[in-house]
């Protein structure tokens, strides 16, 4: 049974788009849940959806793949740092461990705010709220991603680094696809052997292997990648698999207002 509610792509009568509920349950993302509707994972009153036109209504029975949803719960997220070699995905097909496998039992049904991929490490939002996942995505909400990054070359040592990372501002047209200004700097105490340096990266688009493609563009290979920040929420001394919930009254106060709004519970 849902009780879901908003303005968004639906009216009183015939209810909100299946899309949505299963986002709102914690289900999925919005996409990811269309993706579970392709894959006739997804059943409506007894019947199979087989479309994301679907609309859903107080009182309908919801169920994905055998399970039957219940109402929404409040919202919850949690930090957690994430090792190198996770995927950040539900399920994988070539059967790699996900991040998902390696959580505590007794959390609800979580999805992931954004991915890491499978060598990036440090700092990954998770949370039983998938329209709150989907704000925390977006680039017009504004927030920060804050990477540390090891590069190696031998391109003419700090200087010349420093410069093309100076450029990174402006954003860069790479291999079909176009990335928006980045505030890239040296760390100041390089303690590395001169082909080896640590920079921070600071953006707010998050594509797909957007460091790794800007600095190949610029000349440079990632070795280590490390998510340090996620707007407001820090990395700081968490231990790898670690996991920290956020208080609801900390996320109110922390998040922009028109995401803190989309909260429940509490």
């Amino acid at each position: 049974m849902t009780d879901v509610k908003d303005k968004d792509d639906d009216n009183s009568e015939r209810g909100d788009r299946i899309a949505k509920v299963l986002a709102r349950l914690g289900v999925a993302s919005r996409r990811d849940a269309e993706k579970l509707i392709a894959e006739r994972r997804v059943v409506l009153n007894g019947e199979t959806v087989l479309t994301p036109a679907t609309f859903v209504k107080e009182g309908d029975r919801l169920e994905v793949d055998g399970e039957k949803l219940g109402r929404q719960q409040k919202t919850r997220l949690f930090l957690y740092h994430k090792p190198p070699g996770l995927i950040t995905t539900a399920k994988d097909p070539e059967g790699r461990t996900t991040v998902f496998e390696t959580l505590p039992s007794n959390l609800p049904r979580l999805i992931s705010v954004g991915r890491l991929d499978l060598n990036t490490e440090g700092l990954l939002l998770l949370t039983n709220d998938g329209e709150l996942s989907r704000a925390l995505e977006l680039p017009s909400t504004g927030l920060k991603r804050t990477y540390r990054v090891r590069v190696y070359g031998d391109y003419g040592g700090e200087d010349v680094l420093a410069k093309k990372l100076e450029k990174l501002k402006k954003g860069l047209f790479y291999k079909g696809v176009r990335y928006g200004s980045i505030d890239a700097s040296l760390d100041e105490q390089q303690k590395m052997d001169g082909h080896n340096y640590w920079i921070t990266m600071t953006l707010t688009e998050g594509k797909n292997r957007e460091i790794r493609n800007v600095l190949e563009a610029i000349g440079y290979r990632v070795s280590r990648l490390i998510r340090v920040a996620y707007g407001p929420f820090e990395l700081e001394d968490m231990n790898r698999e670690e996991i920290v919930e956020v208080p609801i009254k900390a996320m109110r106060e922390l998040l922009p207002e028109d995401v803190a709004k989309k909260i429940t519970g509490g």
